[in-house]
């Protein structure tokens, strides 16, 4: 309806320390760090959940003297930055994806022109009509077969590499909000 805003989709969470939310391991400092595996897992599967149209913010609950630190006031920044880089990293595999689909494209062209030839050709050097059509009907099996990967990827496999993209987009421009509890 015309000048209804639209209510905004949440994902809470809530943690000891702004820490918990960030790979220990990770050397960077701590607005370039990762997010700890878990706590993306868990970001990431509620996001699938919620409607696609509604905006989204991330609730963080936290003890108040946490919630009043210096990491908690930079938590949104860091949070957005890693669902950015996630979204640019996946953008990355879907090129790669594309650019193997183009290459095994042309491969599987060439090996279907190559087999289709040879399905013309090869059966006349055989002097019994059964096996010169097996071994015709085989290359042209043989010829489409080569093309399974790249018909596989250009019709079903960019799908999920789309979706995961928006979804990190989404996740890199939600509202990220720091409650004490």
């Amino acid at each position: 309806m015309p000048g209804m805003t639209q209510l905004k989709a949440s994902i809470e969470l809530q943690v000891e320390k702004v820490g918990q939310l960030f790979d220990t391991l990770d050397p960077q400092p701590f607005r370039e760090r990762d997010l700890d595996r878990e706590a993306e897992e868990f970001i990431v599967s509620w996001a699938r959940e919620l409607p696609r149209k509604a905006p989204l913010e991330i609730l963080i609950h936290m003890p108040p003297d946490e919630a009043l630190g210096e990491q908690a006031r930079h938590l949104g920044a860091a949070m957005q930055r890693y669902f950015a880089y996630r979204a640019k990293a996946t953008s990355a595999e879907l090129r790669e994806l594309f650019r193997i689909g183009r290459y095994s494209l042309m491969v599987g062209l060439a090996v279907l022109a190559i087999c289709m030839t040879l399905s013309t050709v090869l059966p006349r050097l055989i002097p019994h009509e059964q096996p010169a059509l097996i071994l015709r009907e085989g290359l042209i099996i043989l010829g489409w077969v080569a093309n399974w990967r790249p018909i596989e990827i250009f019709l079903y496999d960019w799908w999920p590499l789309v979706r995961k993209k928006r979804l990190f987009e989404r996740l890199a421009s939600a509202a990220i909000i720091v409650r004490p509890r």
